[in-house]
């Protein structure tokens, strides 16, 4: 008997986690609809909801005895609703997501995503183009380069592209057959030596994460994703953002939960301050290329010598292996790389733009595999005094979507209701608004958030108990 998409989803992510097969049998889907797609998007919603909601139940059993852990339960039409935006302003409006040149172009030779939210990938994309900040100007500028040639000028400037590939393309290319060899979740042992960690928070009984430290160097949108599920646990959660950097359309969807700050890692104040911070936290996730943090001197050596026992969460666009290791990337740019964005243009004709997933999908779970690697870690360090080093990459998780194309079209989610959402209004820093109520639920376990979304950088740059 074949598996349906949801179990098949879950099993390749808990396996990569490490986790006992047994456990896939606790968990429980329901919900009706999913999101149209080419590609079963709303079962590896659900899946990579549930595969962190049984890393979440299986550490509470580890911290509490229990014979086995809680039974895990996913709405799968709530998983899909989280996946697109689970906040509602109510009297002011989210920003714009993107600026007015970010988009698809057509080529001389086929497509080419531009993603130009951030100044400096704006700046370099027009450099190349040598245009202004006009969409026209831009589109015209674009029409005379091949894709290819043109991503890789984009690219070479310091900004962020893709071209248009199909997945047998994909599947072709080096980086492609380099994402393909690695695991979806990839654990390294954390450095031998050191002196045995131990537990670094006072949980209590269905708050497995109540006064853990988790310090949060990501952003758009995987990691925060992941943070915000660690902080509905009830860990505190210190997001770090380097001066000028905002995501506005995004913070209201992030940030709840958390404390934001501002530190410049380039300074020696910034990366003195990082220390003492890294010195008291249990979990790092951070997004940064995969070279980054080794050029400022902060490599994953150097954190865990500074923190024996951290459970180190990484997360990386394309992956980090093969000739794009160190290459900028975003869902939106990784669903063109992979074929994915092809797959939906040709199931519209192969004369449309390209039709990338109904959602970011690639962002919010792998959003999902971050936290639930950051939850085994902790389990690991409970059960072997051993931190750990995870990763995971948006085209690693791409892969596993394309290995379940989408057999038939599913019946549309059902609209929104009342009962969607949590009862109480959140005061956000912007205003009030409505969040959905969770889409995961594991028993006995209370996923609540302690402090509404708020601005980036509101906070200083210390734990909540000044350290």
């Amino acid at each position: 008997m074949s598996l349906s998409p949801d179990t098949f989803f879950l099993q390749q992510i808990w396996q990569a986690a490490g986790g006992a097969p047994a456990a896939v049998e606790r968990v429980r889907f329901q919900g009706e609809g999913a999101l149209a797609s080419v590609f079963e998007v709303t079962p590896l919603a659900a899946a990579s909801m549930a595969a962190a909601g049984l890393a979440a139940a299986t550490l509470e059993q580890v911290l509490h005895g229990l014979d086995t852990p809680p039974v895990v339960t996913v709405d799968r039409r709530l998983a899909s609703m989280w996946f697109a935006l689970s906040v509602r302003p109510q009297g002011w409006a989210l920003p714009p997501a993107w600026d007015a040149v970010a988009g698809d172009y057509r080529c001389a030779d086929g497509w080419i995503r531009l993603h130009t939210n951030a100044p400096a990938h704006r700046a370099a994309a027009l450099a190349v183009l040598g245009v202004p900040p006009d969409r026209a100007a831009v589109a015209q500028a674009v029409r005379a380069w091949p894709a290819e040639a043109l991503e890789s000028a984009v690219v070479a400037q310091g900004g962020c592209a893709a071209a248009l590939r199909s997945t047998r393309q994909w599947q072709a290319h080096p980086q492609g057959q380099a994402v393909r060899g690695t695991p979806l979740l990839e654990q390294l042992p954390g450095l031998p030596g050191l002196p045995a960690a131990q537990p670094g928070w006072q949980p209590v009984r269905g708050r497995p994460l109540q006064g853990l430290r988790v310090l949060d160097l990501t952003r758009i949108l995987a990691g925060p994703v992941a943070t915000r599920l660690l902080a509905a646990l009830g860990a505190e959660v210190l997001r770090i953002d380097p001066p000028g950097w905002d995501e506005p359309s995004l913070a209201p969807e992030v940030t709840v939960g958390k404390r934001c700050a501002r530190l410049d890692l380039k300074s020696p104040e910034g990366q003195a301050r990082f220390q003492a911070l890294l010195q008291g936290a249990d979990v790092l996730v951070h997004g940064y290329r995969s070279d980054a943090l080794e050029a400022l001197g902060l490599g994953a050596a150097q954190r865990q010598a500074w923190r024996p026992g951290l459970v180190d969460v990484a997360l990386d666009a394309y992956g980090f292996t093969g000739p794009w290791a160190q290459r900028r990337g975003f869902d939106s740019l990784v669903q063109m790389s992979l074929g994915v964005a092809d797959a939906g243009r040709r199931s519209q004709g192969d004369d449309t733009p390209p039709a990338p997933l109904p959602v970011q999908a690639l962002d919010h779970a792998t959003g999902y595999l971050l936290a639930c690697a950051a939850l085994r870690g902790l389990t690991q360090r409970l059960q072997h005094g051993q931190g750990s080093l995870w990763r995971a990459s948006l085209a690693r998780t791409g892969q596993l979507l394309l290995e379940r194309p989408s057999t038939s079209p599913a019946a549309p989610l059902p609209p929104e209701t009342e009962a969607d959402f949590l009862p109480t209004l959140e005061a956000t820093a912007w205003g009030p608004a409505r969040r959905l109520r969770p889409a995961l639920c594991i028993d006995g376990l209370v996923l609540q958030h302690a402090l509404p979304a708020g601005p980036l950088g509101s906070s200083p740059a210390r734990w909540h108990d000044g350290g």
